[in-house]
This record gives structure tokens, C-alpha cells and sequence, in this order.
């Protein structure tokens, strides 16, 4: 199983020490998302000044992007980190991709399996030579001139899409490399639902066990009790910010947990930020989550994840100057 890391700045400057410190800590990946910043040019800079570590988006919003683009920016990011590179794709709701993005909306799942597989016909015909012909239901490639094809080069990239519910988790199964599972998760739902659609879809695409599974993690890390306590309240207020959308309803009702998803929309919907942790009971939060001290957390991701993820990332972001409790919770992770 191989532990990740995510990459957290206010500045692009920043990246190239981060990424370079994460490497040093041992950590086999890095994932840089889109939030308050566009996460390719992020993700060219990590590529750029490291030199074992895979680098991923995790995850790049779809729909925001033509397949082209998509198609281009991995193939350059997978020249630059020689065959580092991992592509990871995600939907979005409505309401972001409409009115964040600008973008029409179309179901999230058949545009996602488009779009992947739009991506692929473009590298097949670089790497082939032969004409650009993809018709799908959402877009149609028929133009690639030499001048416009790049240098080729050999290097696999791995195509991660995200999503919560079956149904995109079946749309991994048809057409990904691996699965990027949403740090609001449990256990159980991978085990129950996650890993069965998966498989679902591969056998619907005759694949065989062709995804592999990569599963971010709340880690409430800390070596004192103020630590400790402070890491439980951020977790309560992220899972209450996540679990008021109506996509999440599905892992709340896993276990018994609607009515609580009810009350966090409901705030959401008034705008009572402030009170919608309250929502959060300890049984979420201990079910959700990890916590402790590094080793602690390194364990329990070892214990929880086995034989469940390939890759574990701790949502906790990267810091440069806790060197020493990566170090441990590395340690535990990897027995």
C-alpha cells in the first residue's frame, strides 16, 4: 500500500519546496487539487523538481475542460515527470459547473466515461499516427494535424476518476486506471459499495481487476491533547461543509445516518455555518476518520486500509517542518 500526501499553497513559489520536502519525508505521492488554485501548473512544477514521487491532480474538474486540453496537458505532464504523471479527473454538482464554471450541465457519469475515453482516442492517435475519429455521445474529435500532435513518447498515464456513489464508481470500473474515493468515506462503503461497483463495471467493459483503488483519509494528527482536540474540530466542521450535500446521502445512509445529513442541508440552506459541526455526531466523526499521534494514525491506516486501497492519502495537507512525524507515521503505515 503506498501512502500519499496532498500539497497545499498560497503560492505557485511555494510548490517546488513543498514537493521537494515531501519526497525527502518518503512519501510515494502527491496530489494537488483544484480549489483555490488550477492544479496542472501546480502539478508541472512538482513534476519539475522531483524525481521518484508520483504527482497527481486530485482531482481536476472535467467538465471544465475539453478532452483535448485534458489530453495535452497529460501527455506533456507524463514527458516532463518521465511516466510520473497521473491524471485524475473529477464531476462537480451543478450549481459549480454552471455557475463557478460557466459550463453546460450533462450527467455527470455518461460525461465522464466521454470524456475519458475522448482523451484516449487522442493520445492512440498520437502515438499511432493514424486520424483522430472518436464520435461519443457528448463530443466528437475528427482534427489532429502533425502540427498540432506532440513529440511522442511512450509513457503509460494512469486516468484516476473520482466520485461518492455507485454509479461513478461503475464509471471507474468501465473506463479508469484507479478510483480516487473522497476523503468522506468509511471503511464499510468502500468494502460494501465502492469496491463492488467498481468491479461491476470492469465486468460490464470486460476488464479484470484493471482499477486500482486510492483512498484519501481524514487524519487528525497530534502529539499533545490540544492538538489533538483542535484536529477533531477542523475534521467536524469539513465533514459537516461535505455531508450537507445531497451527493453524500448515499455513505450517510450507510449507516443510519440521514438524519444528519437532513439537518446539515437544511443549515447549508440558511447559511448557519457556524452551527452545522453541532450536526456532527462523535460516532461520524471516529467512523470517518483517524486520529492520534503520527504512529498511532500510521497504524490505523495499515489496519483500516488493507487489503481495501492501494494508495492512502492523508488529507491532512503536507507541512515541510513535521519531518519527524512523517517520518513515524510512515513507519506505522508500512509496518
Amino acid at each position: 500500500m503506498k501512502i500519499d500526501t496532498r500539497l497545499v499553497y498560497g503560492s505557485l513559489r511555494e510548490v517546488p519546496g513543498l514537493a521537494q520536502a515531501a519526497e525527502r519525508a518518503g512519501f510515494d505521492g502527491l496530489w494537488l487539487e483544484e480549489t483555490a488554485h488550477e492544479p496542472f501548473l501546480g502539478a508541472a512544477l512538482a513534476c519539475e523538481h522531483t524525481q521518484t514521487v508520483s504527482v497527481g491532480t486530485g482531482v481536476a474538474i472535467a467538465p471544465a475542460r475539453s478532452p483535448t486540453v485534458l489530453a495535452h496537458l497529460a501527455w506533456d505532464l507524463a514527458a516532463l515527470s518521465a511516466g510520473r504523471f497521473i491524471l485524475g479527473l473529477g464531476t462537480q454538482v451543478k450549481g459549480h459547473v454552471v455557475r463557478r464554471f460557466g459550463m453546460t450541465w450533462d450527467p455527470p457519469a455518461p460525461k465522464l466515461r466521454d470524456t475519458v475515453r475522448a482523451i484516449r482516442a487522442v493520445w492512440t492517435s498520437w502515438r499511432s499516427g493514424e486520424p483522430l475519429r472518436y464520435r461519443g455521445r457528448f463530443y466528437s474529435l475528427t482534427l489532429m494535424t502533425p502540427f498540432f500532435t506532440p513529440p511522442r513518447h511512450e509513457y503509460a498515464i494512469p486516468v484516476a476518476t473520482a466520485g461518492v456513489n455507485a454509479i461513478m464508481c461503475r464509471t471507474a470500473g468501465e473506463v479508469g486506471d484507479a478510483f480516487q474515493v473522497h476523503p468522506l468515506h468509511t471503511p464499510a462503503y468502500l468494502r460494501d459499495v465502492v469496491i463492488p461497483a467498481i468491479r461491476r463495471g470492469e465486468r460490464r467493459a470486460g476488464r479484470d481487476r484493471a482499477v486500482t483503488v486510492n483512498a484519501s483519509v481524514f487524519a487528525l494528527l497530534g502529539e499533545s491533547e490540544r492538538e489533538v482536540r483542535e484536529a477533531r474540530a477542523e475534521a467536524r466542521r469539513t465533514i459537516a461543509f461535505y455531508a450537507s450535500t445531497p451527493s453524500y446521502r448515499p455513505l450517510l445512509a450507510h449507516h443510519g445516518w440521514e438524519e444528519a445529513g437532513a439537518r446539515l442541508s437544511a443549515l447549508a440552506a440558511r447559511g448557519e455555518w457556524a452551527k452545522m459541526a453541532e450536526a456532527v455526531s462523535d460516532e461520524m466523526l471516529e467512523t470517518i476518520t483517524v486520529g492520534g499521534s503520527p504512529r498511532e494514525v500510521g497504524d490505523q491506516l495499515a489496519a483500516r486500509y488493507e487489503g481495501l486501497a492501494d494508495r492512502v492519502g492523508v488529507y491532512t495537507a503536507f507541512r515541510p517542518d513535521w519531518a519527524a512525524r512523517w517520518a513515524s507515521l510512515l513507519a506505522g503505515a508500512r509496518g
